[in-house]
């Protein structure tokens, strides 16, 4: 849980900064208008700090984290989290600066961040079948049981 606690302070520093980076940025270019450098900070406060918030969450009731599973979800979510959030840093700096990409500079920028974006949903899926396996495991195999 303390491990989780840590990446959700990570990401939500990782956030600040971003929001901060944008703020500036636009600024000091006197640039009006929207961009995606906006949203690095809210890419890594939902998926980065409040995703692990929950994680630390369910891992009160149960312990995955040194599940293989887990590990694997972490590692896989933590290449795709980033690696979107930069993308969009990256093209928001472009077009903050008003840089004309070329079509190939342009696809490369959106290919990665696509990596990226199917990276952390792999992760999402892999989170929901490791909650999904301690749910099974905590009521015995039986199913959602409702009250008569």
């Amino acid at each position: 849980m303390k491990k989780s606690l840590n990446y959700a302070l990570a990401y939500a520093i990782l956030a600040m900064a971003g929001g901060v980076f944008y703020r500036e940025f636009t600024r000091a270019n006197s640039f009006d208008g929207v961009t995606t450098l906006g949203k690095v900070h809210t890419h890594f406060f939902l998926l980065g700090m409040v995703m692990y918030l929950i994680i630390a969450l369910f891992m009160r009731d149960n312990d995955f984290s040194g599940k293989r599973a887990f590990k694997v979800f972490r590692a896989v979510y933590n290449t795709g989290v980033p690696l979107t959030g930069i993308m969009l840093g990256v093209r928001g700096v472009f077009e903050v600066l008003g840089t004309e990409l070329s079509k190939g500079a342009s696809a490369a920028i959106s290919g990665i961040a696509g990596i990226g974006h199917f990276l952390t949903g792999m992760g999402i899926v892999m989170l929901i079948l490791i909650f999904k396996d301690c749910a099974v495991k905590k009521d015995g195999g039986k199913g959602d049981t409702y009250p008569t």
